[in-house]
Protein backbone atom coordinates (compact mmCIF):
# COMPACT_ATOMS: atom_id res chain seq x y z
CA UNK A 1 0.00 0.00 0.00
CA UNK A 2 1.38 3.73 -0.96
CA UNK A 3 2.41 5.98 1.50
CA UNK A 4 2.03 9.97 1.92
CA UNK A 5 4.49 11.75 3.34
CA UNK A 6 4.90 14.97 3.58
CA UNK A 7 8.12 16.96 3.60
CA UNK A 8 7.52 20.68 5.15
CA UNK A 9 9.71 23.35 3.91
CA UNK A 10 10.51 21.20 0.90
CA UNK A 11 12.89 23.96 -0.84
CA UNK A 12 15.18 24.35 2.04
CA UNK A 13 18.40 22.66 2.40
CA UNK A 14 17.67 19.30 4.23
CA UNK A 15 13.77 19.63 3.02
CA UNK A 16 14.80 19.64 -0.54
CA UNK A 17 17.36 16.72 -0.36
CA UNK A 18 14.87 14.32 1.73
CA UNK A 19 12.02 14.77 -1.38
CA UNK A 20 14.84 14.16 -3.58
CA UNK A 21 15.85 11.03 -1.51
CA UNK A 22 12.08 10.28 -1.17
CA UNK A 23 11.09 10.51 -5.01
CA UNK A 24 13.55 7.54 -5.20
CA UNK A 25 11.57 4.89 -3.16
CA UNK A 26 9.06 2.64 -5.17
CA UNK A 27 5.53 2.38 -2.64
CA UNK A 28 5.89 6.39 -1.07
CA UNK A 29 4.26 9.63 -2.62
CA UNK A 30 5.55 12.63 -1.55
CA UNK A 31 3.96 15.79 -1.00
CA UNK A 32 6.30 18.82 -1.08
CA UNK A 33 5.30 21.46 1.16
CA UNK A 34 6.36 24.87 -0.23
CA UNK A 35 5.73 28.43 0.81
CA UNK A 36 5.92 29.14 -2.99
CA UNK A 37 4.02 27.12 -5.41
CA UNK A 38 6.81 28.78 -8.11
CA UNK A 39 10.00 28.21 -5.85
CA UNK A 40 8.55 24.70 -5.71
CA UNK A 41 8.73 24.28 -9.87
CA UNK A 42 11.51 22.17 -9.51
CA UNK A 43 10.41 19.78 -7.32
CA UNK A 44 7.58 18.83 -10.00
CA UNK A 45 9.93 16.54 -11.99
CA UNK A 46 10.74 14.12 -9.28
CA UNK A 47 8.81 11.41 -9.77
CA UNK A 48 5.88 10.73 -7.61
CA UNK A 49 6.20 14.25 -6.26
CA UNK A 50 3.02 16.73 -5.25
CA UNK A 51 3.72 20.55 -5.00
CA UNK A 52 1.24 21.96 -2.61
CA UNK A 53 1.07 25.29 -0.86
CA UNK A 54 1.34 25.69 2.60
CA UNK A 55 0.66 29.61 3.70
CA UNK A 56 0.78 29.62 7.60
CA UNK A 57 -2.18 32.36 7.89
CA UNK A 58 -4.46 30.37 6.00
CA UNK A 59 -5.87 27.37 8.00
CA UNK A 60 -7.28 25.78 4.72
CA UNK A 61 -3.71 25.45 2.67
CA UNK A 62 -2.59 23.61 5.38
CA UNK A 63 -5.39 21.61 6.33
CA UNK A 64 -5.19 20.71 2.26
CA UNK A 65 -1.28 19.33 2.68
CA UNK A 66 -2.13 17.48 5.82
CA UNK A 67 -5.17 15.70 4.76
CA UNK A 68 -4.46 11.73 3.85
CA UNK A 69 -0.39 12.54 5.25
CA UNK A 70 0.61 9.46 6.98
CA UNK A 71 3.83 10.77 7.85
CA UNK A 72 5.23 14.48 7.50
CA UNK A 73 8.90 15.11 8.13
CA UNK A 74 8.49 18.90 10.10
CA UNK A 75 11.26 21.47 8.68
CA UNK A 76 10.27 25.31 10.20
CA UNK A 77 12.05 28.20 8.34
CA UNK A 78 14.45 30.23 10.82
CA UNK A 79 12.11 33.10 11.99
CA UNK A 80 10.93 35.06 14.71
CA UNK A 81 7.40 33.07 14.76
CA UNK A 82 9.10 29.50 13.85
CA UNK A 83 7.55 28.00 17.66
CA UNK A 84 4.18 29.37 16.37
CA UNK A 85 4.23 27.96 12.90
CA UNK A 86 5.18 24.83 14.34
CA UNK A 87 2.44 24.68 16.49
CA UNK A 88 0.05 25.12 14.10
CA UNK A 89 1.81 22.31 11.41
CA UNK A 90 1.57 19.88 14.54
CA UNK A 91 -1.94 20.80 15.86
CA UNK A 92 -3.08 20.45 11.78
CA UNK A 93 -1.50 17.13 11.96
CA UNK A 94 -3.68 16.02 14.58
CA UNK A 95 -6.46 16.83 13.35
CA UNK A 96 -5.77 14.70 10.13
CA UNK A 97 -4.80 11.60 11.56
CA UNK A 98 -0.55 11.86 11.20
CA UNK A 99 1.01 8.87 12.17
CA UNK A 100 4.56 9.91 12.67
CA UNK A 101 6.27 13.39 12.99
CA UNK A 102 9.92 13.36 12.07
CA UNK A 103 11.31 16.69 13.18
CA UNK A 104 14.25 18.73 11.95
CA UNK A 105 15.87 20.15 15.32
CA UNK A 106 19.11 21.15 16.21
CA UNK A 107 22.06 19.54 18.10
CA UNK A 108 22.10 20.95 21.89
CA UNK A 109 18.48 21.23 21.89
CA UNK A 110 17.97 19.44 25.15
CA UNK A 111 20.90 21.58 26.42
CA UNK A 112 20.14 23.36 30.21
CA UNK A 113 22.15 26.58 29.08
CA UNK A 114 21.12 26.16 25.33
CA UNK A 115 21.62 29.08 23.07
CA UNK A 116 18.05 30.74 21.74
CA UNK A 117 18.11 28.88 18.36
CA UNK A 118 18.00 25.91 20.68
CA UNK A 119 15.71 26.46 23.25
CA UNK A 120 12.89 27.55 20.17
CA UNK A 121 13.50 23.59 18.54
CA UNK A 122 13.19 22.18 22.09
CA UNK A 123 9.84 24.34 22.64
CA UNK A 124 8.58 22.47 19.37
CA UNK A 125 9.77 19.41 20.92
CA UNK A 126 7.83 19.53 23.73
CA UNK A 127 4.90 20.62 21.63
CA UNK A 128 5.20 17.40 19.46
CA UNK A 129 5.69 15.47 22.77
CA UNK A 130 2.19 16.68 24.54
CA UNK A 131 0.02 16.17 21.05
CA UNK A 132 0.62 12.57 21.72
CA UNK A 133 1.60 11.94 17.82
CA UNK A 134 4.69 9.72 17.91
CA UNK A 135 7.80 11.41 16.77
CA UNK A 136 11.35 11.41 16.17
CA UNK A 137 13.59 14.44 16.44
CA UNK A 138 16.48 14.66 14.25
CA UNK A 139 19.00 16.87 16.71
CA UNK A 140 21.60 18.01 13.53
CA UNK A 141 24.91 20.08 13.47
CA UNK A 142 25.22 22.98 11.66
CA UNK A 143 25.28 22.00 7.94
CA UNK A 144 28.19 21.72 5.04
CA UNK A 145 25.59 23.20 3.15
CA UNK A 146 26.00 26.81 4.75
CA UNK A 147 29.21 27.48 3.41
CA UNK A 148 27.43 27.39 0.08
CA UNK A 149 24.85 29.03 0.68
CA UNK A 150 26.38 31.62 2.60
CA UNK A 151 30.31 31.96 2.18
CA UNK A 152 30.26 31.18 -1.64
CA UNK A 153 30.10 34.41 -3.08
CA UNK A 154 33.27 35.96 -0.88
CA UNK A 155 35.38 32.75 -1.64
CA UNK A 156 35.16 33.23 -4.98
CA UNK A 157 34.97 36.87 -5.37
CA UNK A 158 38.13 37.25 -2.46
CA UNK A 159 39.26 34.06 -1.46
CA UNK A 160 37.71 34.83 1.91
CA UNK A 161 35.58 33.13 4.48
CA UNK A 162 34.50 36.06 7.19
CA UNK A 163 33.06 34.75 10.07
CA UNK A 164 33.27 35.17 14.08
CA UNK A 165 33.57 31.79 14.78
CA UNK A 166 37.64 31.56 16.16
CA UNK A 167 39.27 28.59 16.40
CA UNK A 168 36.35 26.83 17.52
CA UNK A 169 36.05 23.37 16.15
CA UNK A 170 32.46 22.23 14.84
CA UNK A 171 30.88 18.76 13.24
CA UNK A 172 29.55 20.05 10.21
CA UNK A 173 27.21 17.81 8.65
CA UNK A 174 26.35 17.35 5.00
CA UNK A 175 22.44 17.67 4.46
CA UNK A 176 22.30 14.77 2.59
CA UNK A 177 22.98 12.46 5.64
CA UNK A 178 20.53 14.29 6.99
CA UNK A 179 18.14 13.26 4.70
CA UNK A 180 19.34 9.80 4.47
CA UNK A 181 18.81 9.73 8.19
CA UNK A 182 15.48 11.13 7.91
CA UNK A 183 14.55 8.46 4.94
CA UNK A 184 15.45 5.57 7.25
CA UNK A 185 13.64 7.04 10.63
CA UNK A 186 10.34 7.77 8.34
CA UNK A 187 10.22 4.21 6.60
CA UNK A 188 11.76 1.80 9.14
CA UNK A 189 10.52 0.60 12.54
CA UNK A 190 11.18 0.86 15.85
CA UNK A 191 12.00 5.05 16.10
CA UNK A 192 9.21 6.94 17.77
CA UNK A 193 10.55 8.00 21.16
CA UNK A 194 14.22 8.85 20.30
CA UNK A 195 16.55 11.46 19.50
CA UNK A 196 19.14 11.15 17.38
CA UNK A 197 22.03 13.33 17.58
CA UNK A 198 23.34 13.69 14.11
CA UNK A 199 27.10 15.27 13.06
CA UNK A 200 29.59 14.62 10.42
CA UNK A 201 32.37 12.29 11.46
CA UNK A 202 34.73 15.20 12.73
CA UNK A 203 35.17 18.55 14.03
CA UNK A 204 37.00 21.37 12.51
CA UNK A 205 37.62 25.08 12.71
CA UNK A 206 36.86 27.19 9.85
CA UNK A 207 40.22 27.54 8.99
CA UNK A 208 40.65 24.19 8.30
CA UNK A 209 37.49 24.34 6.24
CA UNK A 210 39.51 27.06 4.38
CA UNK A 211 42.61 25.02 3.90
CA UNK A 212 40.29 22.17 2.47
CA UNK A 213 38.48 24.47 0.08
CA UNK A 214 41.57 25.89 -0.79
CA UNK A 215 43.77 21.93 -0.94
CA UNK A 216 40.72 20.38 -3.31
CA UNK A 217 39.72 23.58 -5.13
CA UNK A 218 43.83 24.48 -6.01
CA UNK A 219 42.70 28.40 -4.95
CA UNK A 220 43.89 29.69 -1.84
CA UNK A 221 40.85 30.55 0.33
CA UNK A 222 41.40 31.91 4.09
CA UNK A 223 39.67 32.28 7.28
CA UNK A 224 38.81 35.90 8.23
CA UNK A 225 38.10 35.71 11.83
CA UNK A 226 35.95 38.48 12.10
CA UNK A 227 35.26 40.54 15.85
CA UNK A 228 31.66 39.97 17.70
CA UNK A 229 31.06 43.83 17.18
CA UNK A 230 32.05 44.20 13.43
CA UNK A 231 29.82 40.92 13.31
CA UNK A 232 27.05 42.59 14.65
CA UNK A 233 27.65 46.15 12.18
CA UNK A 234 27.65 44.10 9.39
CA UNK A 235 24.84 41.95 9.80
CA UNK A 236 22.71 45.59 10.81
CA UNK A 237 23.76 47.19 8.08
CA UNK A 238 22.27 44.12 6.36
CA UNK A 239 19.27 44.93 8.09
CA UNK A 240 18.66 42.01 9.40
CA UNK A 241 16.49 41.91 12.54
CA UNK A 242 17.49 42.36 15.73
CA UNK A 243 15.78 38.82 17.13
CA UNK A 244 18.12 37.27 14.20
CA UNK A 245 21.51 39.14 14.80
CA UNK A 246 21.20 37.80 18.68
CA UNK A 247 20.45 34.13 17.30
CA UNK A 248 23.45 33.94 15.31
CA UNK A 249 26.09 35.98 17.27
CA UNK A 250 24.82 33.30 19.96
CA UNK A 251 25.52 30.11 17.47
CA UNK A 252 28.92 31.61 16.46
CA UNK A 253 30.12 32.33 20.22
CA UNK A 254 29.25 28.31 21.09
CA UNK A 255 30.98 27.21 18.18
CA UNK A 256 33.71 29.99 19.45
CA UNK A 257 34.22 28.61 22.49
CA UNK A 258 34.66 24.94 21.45
CA UNK A 259 30.84 24.09 22.27
CA UNK A 260 29.37 22.37 19.20
CA UNK A 261 32.73 19.80 18.72
CA UNK A 262 30.14 16.80 19.15
CA UNK A 263 31.13 14.18 17.16
CA UNK A 264 28.45 11.01 17.23
CA UNK A 265 28.26 7.79 14.99
CA UNK A 266 23.58 8.01 14.49
CA UNK A 267 24.36 8.57 10.78
CA UNK A 268 26.26 5.62 10.16
CA UNK A 269 24.32 3.31 12.62
CA UNK A 270 21.04 4.36 11.34
CA UNK A 271 21.73 4.22 7.46
CA UNK A 272 24.80 2.02 7.18
CA UNK A 273 27.12 3.79 5.88
CA UNK A 274 29.41 6.69 6.85
CA UNK A 275 28.78 10.04 6.78
CA UNK A 276 30.72 12.08 3.95
CA UNK A 277 33.75 14.27 5.01
CA UNK A 278 34.27 17.90 4.11
CA UNK A 279 37.21 17.30 2.21
CA UNK A 280 34.42 14.54 0.34
CA UNK A 281 31.83 17.77 0.50
CA UNK A 282 34.51 20.12 -1.13
CA UNK A 283 35.15 17.84 -3.73
CA UNK A 284 31.62 17.27 -4.97
CA UNK A 285 30.38 21.15 -4.31
CA UNK A 286 33.82 22.16 -5.93
CA UNK A 287 32.08 24.41 -8.49
CA UNK A 288 30.01 26.44 -5.72
CA UNK A 289 33.61 27.92 -4.60
CA UNK A 290 35.69 28.18 -7.64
Amino acid sequence: MQQTILVTGATGTVGREVVKQLSMLDGIRVRAGVHSVIKGENLRRLPDVEVVEMEFTDPGSLHAAFTHADKVFLVTPFSEGQVEMARKLVDEAKKTGVKHIVKLSALGAGAKDAIQLCRWHREIERYIEQSGIPYTFLRAASFMQNFENYSAPTIKSEGKIYMPAGEGKVSYIDARDIAAVAIAVLTGDGHESKIYDLTGPEAISVGEVAATISLVTGKQVDFVDVPEEAAMQSMQQQEMPDWMIHALLELYGQQRAGNSDLVTNCVEELTGRKPHNFRQFVKEYKECFV
